[in-house]
């Protein structure tokens, strides 16, 4: 799949999952390109049909853009359940167990996801795999980063420290906290590792998606319209 290819498919899932979205709802704006897609849709939609919602953003970057597009924001403290939620993925499997943070929004996505009454997952086709094998990332407490990093080692991983690409040092989280990219080669048992990572004390939280399955639509884009994957 080329660039182009790949952009028409982003495109029509986050196009798709916008139509989903009815007047009055209150949803969560996921960190990614492909929800981008999906907030100019519905920035669209509320200056040309008068669509009143309510955007929760998982991150500074998700405000920027959808403050852009013309969408109200507002907070988990004001809107701590959510109709629905629209997000990205780094990957899927066929039991919708997800990995996800490559925008370093983790934390806060999880947040939003467990707010959410349900999730839309917009993807293009690259992201759909049989098994998980993207490295995971884990939010770390800077204090706790060394004995954490030690910890996910013997779990199997090849933790790295995100570092930044136009900073110098690392990525640094909305939260304040760093990343560890956690290499864990062909991942089994996804709900096993998640457990495990939350086990570690500083570990705040893991890229592994995999108590959600149940409320989770994926949207798979496609360079013409979408397929559409739930198990309900």
């Amino acid at each position: 799949m080329d660039k182009a290819q790949q952009a028409a498919s982003k495109r029509n899932a986050g196009y798709h999952a916008a139509e989903m979205i009815k007047d009055g709802m209150v949803i969560g704006l996921g960190t990614g390109s492909t929800v981008f897609f999906a907030m100019e849709r519905l920035g669209e939609r509320i200056a040309e049909d008068g669509l009143s919602i309510t955007g929760v953003p998982t991150s500074y970057q998700a405000a920027i853009r959808a403050r852009r597009y013309g969408i109200p924001l507002s907070s988990l403290d004001e809107h701590p359940k959510l109709d629905t939620a629209i997000d990205g993925a780094d990957q899927a499997d066929p039991d919708l167990r997800l990995i996800k943070g490559r925008g370093a929004a983790l934390l806060r996505e999880k947040c939003v996801c467990d707010a959410a009454r349900e999730v839309l997952i917009v993807v293009d086709p690259t992201k759909m795999v049989e098994t998980l094998n993207a490295p995971v990332p884990v939010e770390v407490l800077p204090f706790a980063s060394a004995p954490v990093s030690r910890r996910l080692a013997a779990l199997g991983a090849s933790p790295v420290l995100r570092e930044g690409v136009k900073k110098d040092g690392p990525v640094v989280t909305d939260n304040g906290n760093f990343i560890l990219d956690c290499d864990f080669g062909a991942i089994m048992d996804p709900e096993s590792l998640e457990t495990a990572i939350a086990a570690i004390p500083g570990a705040l939280e893991c890229g592994l998606f995999t108590a959600y399955r149940e409320k989770i639509t994926v949207i798979v884009g496609e360079e013409k319209g979408c397929r559409v994957v739930s198990l309900h």
